[in-house]
C-alpha cells in the first residue's frame, strides 16, 4: 500500500470495523504521533484491523494500532510499531463517548487516519457489535448493489 507521491497521503481505512459493529457516532481526533510515525503513515505503513480506543483517565488511547518502523530512520529515532498513542479530543467529547460506551456491546473502534491539513487525523465511531447474521444481511446487501451497479454500466 505504497504512494509514491507525498502530495496526496493515503487514507488509511478500517474495513473490518465497518463489518464487525454498526457505527452509532463518528467524531475526528488529532493523534499524538513521533516524526518516524509521522513519515511512516504519509507512505500508507499503518493497520487499524485489532484497534480499538479506550477512555483512560479521561483521555482517549489508541491501541492495537500497527504503524510500521519508519525505514529511513536510525534505531535511536525509530519507534515501536504498536505502542500506546493518545488523541486529542476536547473533555466534553471524551465525556460525551464515555456516556455512550454504559450500553453493553458498545465500543469505539478507529474507523481511518487520514491527513488533514498537514495535520494527521483519526476518525473513530462509537460501534455497536454485530451477530453473524446481521453480518450476513449486510453482505447481501452489498452484493445486491454491486449487481444494480453492473447492470446499470452495462444499459449505458
Amino acid at each position: 500500500m505504497s504512494n509514491g507521491s507525498l502530495k496526496n497521503p493515503p487514507r488509511i481505512v478500517n474495513r473490518r470495523a465497518l463489518h464487525d459493529y454498526f457505527i452509532e457516532a463518528k467524531l475526528e481526533c488529532g493523534i499524538a504521533l513521533v516524526g518516524s510515525e509521522v513519515k511512516s503513515l504519509r507512505h500508507g505503513h499503518a493497520q487499524l484491523q485489532e484497534a480499538y480506543v479506550r477512555v483512560e483517565k479521561g483521555r482517549l488511547v489508541l491501541h492495537g494500532c500497527h504503524i510500521d518502523p519508519y525505514k529511513q530512520a536510525t534505531i535511536i529515532y525509530n519507534h515501536q510499531p504498536r505502542r500506546e498513542r493518545y488523541l486529542l479530543a476536547h473533555k466534553r467529547e471524551i465525556r460525551k463517548l464515555e456516556g455512550e460506551l454504559t450500553a453493553k456491546g458498545t465500543t469505539i473502534v478507529p474507523l481511518a487516519i487520514y491527513f488533514k491539513d498537514g495535520r494527521a487525523k483519526v476518525e473513530i465511531g462509537v460501534g455497536k457489535g454485530k451477530q453473524q447474521f446481521d453480518k450476513r444481511q449486510t453482505i447481501k446487501k452489498k452484493e445486491a448493489d454491486r449487481e444494480l451497479r453492473r447492470v446499470q454500466s452495462i444499459k449505458r
